[in-house]
């Protein structure tokens, strides 16, 4: 990966926004698109849509989610303890004891979530799953008031956790669901721009929003850039780590390039000649099968108006929705190659239709 390429993804990582929350990684996914795109514009979901040669044909959507998961702030007791809302899923086993940023108008806010010792639990307490109403954040207030006076509810929550480098190119962080699927659609942009190549497609990179809590921002992206194409870039499970089930879970690895998914949420032309392309080109790819509706932005981009045409890439990801998730550099690279060949060797109209 490109030193450029590389910090561009330590800021995306870098940067809070559960949905709903979206503007800090917002304005840093803009930035970096704005000095290659021909258009940048944000529409009233938060979708941020950079397009490249806009008179080109077809019209290819590259979407990727910037938004993660967090919590919001719904109750502030009278000892100044902070009670919260998920935003998207958690594993609420892991959540306690972790430390936490507040996300308030005066800026962030540090605290720790909590919930009461292991040693002041009855043993049948002890083999539960807390609720979330069963959870706080201590943010260090003496009590109600001087909670009040820093935190309002509604507040967003995010967990304190950044870009950590792991051997062979592995990389853990927060929200690598996905920022990963952000970056790749902004690279394959950037690329694009800076190739020597004369680019018949019209590339609209989107960021999108509401991923997380109902595939929302992707419905309005696609149906308000109305694309030929739409390719949605986002994590899928790895299933190289213990306690998995081949059988059951497929067998998708880390570094071992992205994965294209085969089934009814996709197009089989589109997908075919993807895997055809990454072939020609010794890009590492995997296939994922699935026959029914993916769980991502897909679904959104492939029943807008009258339908489109779809691929879905997933980026292999451990630890989904995690505090640490943990994904590899070169499957990111790998799938931004893809991505941009495809779009550069796409011919004027070019279109995959029904077989």
């Amino acid at each position: 990966m490109k030193k450029d390429q590389l910090e561009f993804l330590k800021t995306l990582l870098a940067a809070h926004g559960p949905s709903g929350y979206e503007e800090t990684i917002r304005a840093a996914w803009r930035k970096r698109v704005e000095k290659f795109a021909d258009t940048v514009t944000t529409d009233v979901m938060g979708n941020c849509i950079a397009t490249l040669n806009p008179n080109g044909s077809p019209k290819v959507l590259l979407a990727g989610h910037c938004d993660e998961i967090g919590f919001q702030v719904s109750h502030i007791d009278d000892k100044g303890f902070l009670f919260f809302r998920q935003i998207g899923g958690h594993d609420l086993s892991i959540v306690p004891g972790r430390r936490v940023l507040i996300h308030t108008h005066k800026g962030p806010l540090a605290g720790v979530t909590g919930k009461k010792a292991i040693h002041l639990m009855s043993p049948e307490d002890r083999k539960k799953v807390p609720e979330v109403h069963e959870l706080w954040i201590d943010i260090g207030a003496k009590d109600k008031d001087e909670a009040a006076s820093l935190v309002e509810l509604g507040d967003s929550v995010t967990h304190d956790l950044g870009y950590q480098e792991l051997r062979n190119n592995l990389v853990a962080s927060r929200a690598l669901d996905n920022r990963t699927g952000a970056f790749v659609a902004a690279e394959t942009l950037v690329t694009l721009a800076r190739g020597k190549g004369k680019l018949a497609a019209c590339v609209v990179a989107v960021a999108t929003v509401h991923e997380e809590i109902g595939l929302r921002g992707a419905i309005t992206a696609a149906y308000g850039t109305n694309p030929d194409i739409g390719i949605c870039i986002d994590v899928t499970h790895a299933t190289d780590s213990p306690g998995l089930d081949p059988k059951k879970d497929g067998v998708v690895k880390l570094g071992a390039g992205p994965s294209l998914t085969r089934g009814a949420a996709v197009n089989a032309k589109l997908t075919r000649h993807l895997i055809e392309l990454a072939k020609n080109e010794k890009i590492p790819y995997q296939i994922e099968a699935n026959p029914g509706r993916v769980g991502n932005d897909t679904w959104s981009i492939q029943v807008a108006r009258a339908g489109v045409t779809t691929a879905d890439i997933g980026i292999p990801l451990r630890y989904m929705h995690t505090p640490s998730e943990v994904g590899s550099l070169e499957d990111l690279a790998a799938a931004v190659k893809l991505l941009s060949a495809f779009c550069g060797g796409l011919k004027k109209g070019a279109r995959f239709g029904v077989e």
